[in-house]
């Protein structure tokens, strides 16, 4: 018999300092991987991807190909190689330090290079992985609670993402700010981003938002945004997008971010967490897209339905 899993409570506070932890782990799993592999547009080549037991990397082309999983459920970091080899750690209170070195053994281990830069992107205060040596706590039933909301965050994503054929992004979690994300593109150039975020280069930056977006996402909190949520804006923000009219009633627009926000338990709460989410994201694509004018409704579709086409 299948068992349908609930959005569980995920409150940021009581979990806040495993989160911090589990951040930077991601961030030196991500810069092995960006460190082996080809540029990819708007640096999707860096991104881990939700799965059934937490998040990884795919296949990095690094030895005879390695692909990292973080197992959320289980609490342990596994490796493995295109040589059938397999190598893992338990996940559990340690220092970020401790979880570098533990990493490239692994990495070495089976025949990689673990070579990347050693310090945080995207953070006020990068202080060098090797240098980071206070023990950070583990709260397991906390991880695995963000991972089970994660499944249901990414599996929403996914339905919102086959409602367009023009240039989306994969559903996938960014570790230098720690989001969930997925992005819809006008096809049009956008103006220079002004960069000026923390401890990442602004060529970076620029190259992510080359192009017109509506990009929407999820935090677990943090970033004086203290509580789980969701997020949508546009870049170019046009003109009047933080007076759009938004769905569901309880999203807002929150100026010093120019984002829109629904809080995660407003989702979780609400009598169809599915269509609450789903709202929120049409709503604020929708505003983006009519104020900035995109040319984009031969690109828009009725979300997929499974094992039939989109109509041409």
């Amino acid at each position: 018999m299948t068992q349908t899993l609930d959005w569980p409570d995920i409150p940021f506070e009581p979990w806040s300092e495993t989160c911090a932890a589990l951040h930077l782990f991601t961030q030196i799993v991500g810069k092995y991987r960006l460190a082996h592999s080809r540029w990819v547009n708007h640096s999707w080549h860096a991104t881990l991807y939700v799965n059934a037991t937490g998040f990884g990397t795919g296949l990095i082309p690094d030895g005879s190909g390695i692909a990292i999983q973080f197992d959320l459920q289980n609490s342990a970091l596994i490796a493995s190689s295109g040589q059938g080899d397999q190598m893992q750690f338990a996940l559990e209170p340690m220092s970020v330090a401790k979880f570098d070195a533990r990493f490239k053994e692994m990495i070495a281990g089976l025949g990689g290079s673990p070579d990347y830069h050693g310090s945080p992107n995207e953070l006020p205060q990068a202080i060098p992985f090797s240098e980071d040596v206070v023990e950070r706590p583990w709260d397991a039933e906390a991880v695995s609670r963000f991972h089970t909301a994660l499944l249901k965050i990414d599996a929403v994503f996914n339905e919102f993402r086959t409602s367009f054929i023009g240039k989306v992004s994969p559903v996938h979690l960014f570790w230098g700010s720690f989001d969930l994300a997925v992005t819809r593109f006008s096809g049009r150039s956008a103006p220079a981003h002004p960069g000026g975020i923390s401890n990442l280069p602004d060529d970076v930056t620029r190259e992510a938002y080359s192009h017109e977006v509506s990009s929407a996402g999820f935090w677990p909190g943090g970033g004086g945004i203290d509580e789980p949520c969701f997020y949508s804006y546009a870049y170019p923000s046009p003109e009047g997008f933080g007076y759009a009219s938004i769905e569901p009633g309880t999203a807002y627009f929150e100026p010093h971010l120019g984002e829109f926000l629904l809080k995660y338990d407003e989702v979780r709460k609400s009598e169809d967490p599915r269509a609450s989410l789903l709202a929120f994201l049409s709503s604020t694509y929708r505003a983006a897209a009519d104020l900035g004018n995109w040319d984009s409704t031969d690109l828009e579709r009725p979300i997929g339905i499974i094992g039939r086409p989109h109509p041409i």
